[in-house]
């Protein structure tokens, strides 16, 4: 091997070995904290997307088109955030989720299994994770304000809002009528 090519393959060692350290005014603990809070988020969001999406494809019965077409909705919307989630934990020096086995250790939605579940059991679980993803992106946010992270807390802010929008929609769309049929 000529002394260029092997200089070649040491570079190329020392590059894969090396940290993905992105450059940041953040302190050590602060991208920690930060990523931890958000890697934990995105996990939600990815389990929260494959449950609505779940439920998308088996959902059932009278309100079948409607139902259907607000769950593919949602879980667009969720599926949206995952890539702005996992770019922000890089741009203040964190790593983020690698596979779905990493999604598995750190979720804290719960998976839903069931061969069949009624369309407003559906509807009721999607509303109730979406209102507890709400709190924990205010407890991401509480994290961010600590560590004077402005730029995420900012974008959690949005986050919060279209999550209490799904959850206000799921909330909605679940409502029996009243005895005047509304």
């Amino acid at each position: 091997m000529k002394k260029s090519d092997a200089k070649k393959t040491l570079d190329l060692r020392l590059r894969q070995k090396a940290p993905l350290n992105t450059p940041t005014d953040l302190k050590t603990a602060a991208t920690k904290d930060i990523a931890g809070a958000l890697n934990a988020i995105l996990a939600d969001v990815f389990v929260l997307y494959l449950k609505t999406k779940n439920f998308h494809w088996h959902m059932s019965g009278p309100h079948f088109r409607d139902y259907h077409l607000l769950l593919d909705e949602q879980a667009d919307q969720l599926f949206a955030m995952t890539d702005p989630i996992a770019e922000r934990v890089r741009k203040v020096g964190g790593t983020t989720l690698r596979s779905i086995g990493h999604v598995a250790r750190i979720q804290r939605v719960s998976d839903n299994d069931a061969d069949y579940v009624e369309p407003e059991d559906m509807l009721a679980e999607l509303r109730e994770d979406s209102n507890t993803l709400a709190a924990r992106l205010r407890e991401a946010h509480n994290v961010c304000d600590e560590h004077r992270d402005i730029a995420t807390a900012s974008l959690i802010e949005v986050w919060i809002d279209e999550t209490e929008r799904r959850a206000w929609f799921l909330f909605e769309a679940s409502r029996q009528r009243d005895s005047t049929g509304h």
